[in-house]
């Protein structure tokens, strides 16, 4: 689908990932904690929108190809 994804899996608190995920200018993040993973959805950060909240895991999957897309061919 066009989508790269990378996994930070360092042993680091999490308010610090997401500070260098922002200064590295990184679109979309997912943060899974126990929560996410218990209901099978990702809490959704993005660069442009900050926290958009969690949502099922395939709907945000599905809106970031959306996103994509229309960034593409817009």
């Amino acid at each position: 689908q066009g989508i790269r994804v990378t996994v930070d899996g360092r042993d680091e608190k999490i308010g610090k990932k997401i500070r260098e995920a922002q200064m590295e200018k990184i679109p979309y993040m997912f943060v899974l904690g126990d929560k996410e993973i218990e209901t099978g959805s990702v809490a959704v950060r993005s660069r442009s929108g900050g926290d958009l909240g969690a949502q099922p895991a395939g709907e945000a999957i599905e809106r970031i190809v959306r996103d994509t897309a229309e960034r593409i061919i817009g």
